[in-house]
């Protein structure tokens, strides 16, 4: 029966003097860190705010998004993060689904929240960056709010591929257990770490492996408000980062930033990648560039995030997302929930205590998601003998091509080996015999040129002849969601090639 945000006074008592956050030239120690979210806790109490409300969160990578979180769970109550780069309509959707009571959002460009929770009746209140002054009572809470393991800490809605987004209720002790095991103690981090904070905190890898990992293990987070490949190279350099964490298109903007060569990156001692999977290309480029290794994750806003992982002391699998963590199982199964044979593509399966409790007020989709207690990802995969999981794909972005399964993600590997590629994504479209047709859509990087023909028959040359994209055009970049991830619902096809 413990609050989550009771590692944050922890913290605060056992290395009061530590560098908690940092961002550029603006410093909180644990100390200050704790009684600034002590003093947010208070402020919300006087607007109202009681245990179980929801807190809405529109915030960048800013100081005031770690001290503004904690303090709304200090104060009992659910948090509710947002992309700051919603729109007003959206803003609305969240704040009303959700009930939130107060809504958080940043001094300057909060007028899309203004406007949402005008309409809603959510009292707004807006902060600034470094610190959130605005939210600061004269009072201060005195210790954390008790809470049960299985009430609310966070709603974090997840888009989905259809319909309207859902809020994943993802609990105190989902996030406590995350934060310990999925983050602290596969990465080893320690009160010596220093953390790069640039995966979005208002989403479930950077709030857990980022902020929560790095409070419970007393470290430093060093905050990237817009990702940027010079910038965070640079960060990496000042402020001898040791722990990089991000999604596979930061590894590439850091790995094509024209500057690279410039940077002292010798302090790095690990990258963690997760959000999608990692091109084993850029991967093999990123280590030999700057010395360090990758070790890829998988999990889901539902999971808390982390499900499995390449596990620091044992046998790392590149191209894998590794093996359960602790206090977690996977199983492959099929449309029946039956485990598939072995070596047989099926459907991730996972149970523990990550499994978030459930959808807010969706009993349906709820019990659609988690049938028997096991939590359906909609992630394809295949298990080796060594007990490792290998995504092959989302179920609802399988291609299916004259009958036969072709994942995206085998042709996009291929097409990362080619020297000018920096970007692909592959995906279906309509064909009137074949039901559906392979293409691709590639960002070549800075300064590099390839030919269609060309990037085709070298897609063809390494995959069975019915994979091949026969269409194939170039772009100057491709669509990516809130974290990075490359979005293949979103990529646009050519009027000239045909439609999805």
């Amino acid at each position: 029966m413990t609050n989550l945000a009771q590692n944050l006074l922890d913290a605060a008592d056992q290395a009061p003097d530590h560098t908690a956050l940092r961002m550029d030239d603006a410093v909180l120690t644990y100390r200050e860190f704790a009684d600034a979210a002590l003093r947010v806790a208070a402020s919300l109490q006087d607007r109202g705010v009681a245990p179980g409300d929801r807190v809405g969160l529109v915030l960048p990578n800013v100081i005031a998004f770690p001290v503004v979180f904690y303090g709304a769970l200090l104060a009992g109550a659910a948090v509710v993060p947002m992309n700051p780069l919603l729109k007003a309509r959206e803003v609305e959707y969240y704040l009303e689904d959700s009930g939130a009571r107060v809504v958080v959002a940043l001094d300057g460009s909060a007028g899309p929240v203004q406007e949402a929770a005008g309409k809603v009746g959510t009292e707004a209140v807006t902060v600034s960056a470094a610190f959130p002054e605005e939210l600061l009572g004269d009072e201060s809470l005195t210790a954390a709010v008790e809470r049960a393991d299985d009430d609310d800490a966070v709603i974090l809605y997840t888009s989905g591929t259809t319909g309207q987004p859902k809020g994943a209720q993802l609990t105190h002790a989902n996030l406590r257990s995350n934060a310990r095991t999925g983050g602290r103690d596969l990465v080893e981090s320690t009160q010596d770490d220093v953390i790069m904070g640039c995966l979005p905190l208002f989403h479930v890898f950077g709030l857990t492996c980022g902020l929560n990992a790095a409070v419970l293990a007393r470290a430093c987070l060093t905050l990237v408000p817009r990702f940027d490949g010079s910038k965070a190279l640079s960060v990496v350099q000042r402020d001898r980062v040791t722990i990089f964490e991000g999604v596979p298109t930061m590894f590439a903007g850091m790995l094509h930033a024209p500057d690279r060569d410039q940077y002292d990156m010798s302090s790095l001692r690990l990258c963690v990648s997760g959000g999608s999977a990692m091109p084993v290309e850029i991967m093999r480029s990123f280590e030999e560039q700057f010395g360090c290794i990758i070790l890829e994750g998988y999990g889901l806003s539902e999971t808390s995030p982390v499900a499995s992982f390449n596990h620091p002391h044992a046998e790392r699998k590149p191209g894998s997302i590794g093996t359960p963590i602790e206090g977690v199982e996977m199983r492959l199964v099929d449309d029946d929930g039956k485990d598939v044979a072995e070596g047989e593509v099926g459907e991730i399966a996972i149970r523990g205590e990550n499994v978030m409790k459930g959808y807010w007020q969706r009993t349906e989709e709820t019990a659609k998601a988690i049938p028997d207690g096991w939590f359906r990802t909609g992630d394809l995969a295949r298990r080796d003998d060594d007990g490792y999981y290998f995504i092959v794909d989302r179920k609802k972005e399988m291609i299916i091509r004259g009958g036969y399964n072709v994942y995206p993600r085998e042709i996009e590997e291929a097409l990362y080996e080619h020297p000018a590629v920096a970007e692909v994504a592959v995906i279906g479209i309509a064909h009137p015999e074949l039901g559906e047709e392979v293409a691709a859509a590639v960002a070549l990087k800075p300064g590099a040129s390839a030919e269609v023909d060309e990037l085709r028959e070298f897609a063809k040359a390494r995959v069975a002849a019915y994979k091949y994209p026969r269409h194939l055009w170039l772009v100057e970049a491709l669509p990516k969601g809130p974290t990075g991830k490359i979005l293949r619902r979103a990529v646009e096809v050519p009027a000239e090639v045909g439609s999805r």
